[in-house]
């Protein structure tokens, strides 16, 4: 099982970045241009970064489930004794609760607090939690 940002969202923010960039290329003022530039090279990095963790999380079942977390540096593997505690969190903002899925695992020693949204996994984050919780057959002591 895999989650991922959707590819339409990232090429939609891809497309806009460079529109944004033609925008300043053409634009005849000067802070016009360099603001609307850092804006297009804002949205081609958030593209590029997008495309480059894909997927963004996978859960491997098996003889040795595992976790797979895709960074900007590559892939980091978390078997299920590394994995300290799954949970759902929901935070305030913009004045509603926005749930977010939080993993806390060890790696090299010591403890590391990964956090993902929706647009990160490109769905619901509960949903997710209930596919790695059941996946990975975590005790129950991991998801509180």
């Amino acid at each position: 099982m895999a989650w991922t940002t959707p590819t339409a969202a990232l090429i939609a923010v891809a497309a806009g970045g460079t529109v944004l960039a033609a925008a300043a290329v053409f634009t005849a003022d000067a802070a016009s241009r360099l603001l609307v530039g850092l804006a297009a090279i804002g949205l081609l990095a958030l593209a590029g970064l997008g495309f480059r963790q894909r997927p963004r999380l996978s859960a491997l079942s098996g003889t040795r489930p595992r976790l797979v977390v895709r960074t900007l540096t590559g892939a980091d593997e978390y078997t299920t004794d590394r994995i300290t505690r799954i949970r759902i969190v929901s935070y305030r903002r913009f004045g509603r609760k926005v749930p977010t899925l939080e993993l806390d695992v060890e790696r090299d020693g010591a403890e590391r607090l990964l956090i993902f949204g929706r647009w990160d996994l490109g769905t619901a984050p509960e949903d997710v939690y209930h596919d790695v919780v059941e996946t990975l057959c975590l005790p129950e002591e991991k998801t509180r």
